[in-house]
């Protein structure tokens, strides 16, 4: 938990000096007429373009780039930040500021803003533009190996064969009708159904006095009409 809490004498040197500088950067801007919250935007924007030469510079330099541009706005807000240390350190009667400094404090946030737009969009490092122009080759090859579809002539068109006769399948002779259907299998029977329905025949002769009927004996046999035919059959 201590070594957590340790503070770094670099780091706290550095808020330090921030602060100064900060201090000394409102109190000029705002000797030099910008009041109000318009002395505390000037040391803010001194420090972000001085962070962002430094990043630049930072980027460049391992990659070989040339570093001329970064160093130039890196030195333009260093010498505005250490201006105003120096001229706030009694060199300078803030009560009296001189007109070049008046002209200086007030055309600074164009001179900021320009050198962080050209800071931005500088090029990149070489590595960096590398990586892009081995992709555009890439994707090129990629393309021009696609076939040329329409350059290509039409081929010829292959001569269809001739279509071969077909052969000419005689008819299967019809086999003549007899003359006479075959007649119909006899059904068989059971000699036990037989002696049964003879009971229930002689049965319904003593009751009606009449002979019985297929119909009545199917439906007093429970048979299919087949069976009770052949049944009447060897009843007659």
């Amino acid at each position: 938990m201590l070594a957590k809490l340790r503070l770094d004498a670099v780091l706290v040197q550095a808020v330090i000096a921030g602060a100064l500088s900060f201090a000394h950067l409102h109190d000029l801007a705002a000797a030099a007429g910008q009041d109000g919250w318009k002395a505390w935007a000037y040391p803010i924007s001194v420090d972000l373009l001085l962070v962002a030469a430094w990043r630049r510079l930072r980027s460049l330099r391992p990659a070989g780039e040339p570093v001329g541009a970064a160093w130039f706005w890196f030195a333009v807000a260093l010498a505005a930040s250490l201006g105003a240390n120096v001229a706030t350190a009694g060199l300078l009667d803030l009560g009296n500021v001189p007109d070049w400094l008046r002209i200086l404090v007030a055309g600074w946030p164009a001179l900021a803003f320009l050198g962080g737009t050209l800071l931005v969009h500088s090029p990149g490092p070489v590595n960096e533009r590398q990586e892009t122009a081995a992709a555009e080759p890439a994707e090129v090859a990629d393309v021009e190996r696609v076939p040329d579809l329409a350059s290509r002539p039409d081929p010829e068109p292959e001569p269809e064969p001739e279509p071969e006769p077909e052969a000419v399948e005689s008819p299967e002779p019809v086999p003549a009708l007899s003359a006479s259907a075959p007649e119909p299998s006899p059904v068989p029977v059971p000699a036990a159904l037989v002696e049964h329905a003879r009971k229930v025949a002689d049965e319904h002769r003593t009751r009606t006095g009449d002979r019985i009927d297929t119909d009545t004996l199917r439906a007093r046999l429970g048979v299919p009409p087949p069976l009770a035919d052949a049944i009447a059959a060897q009843l007659a």
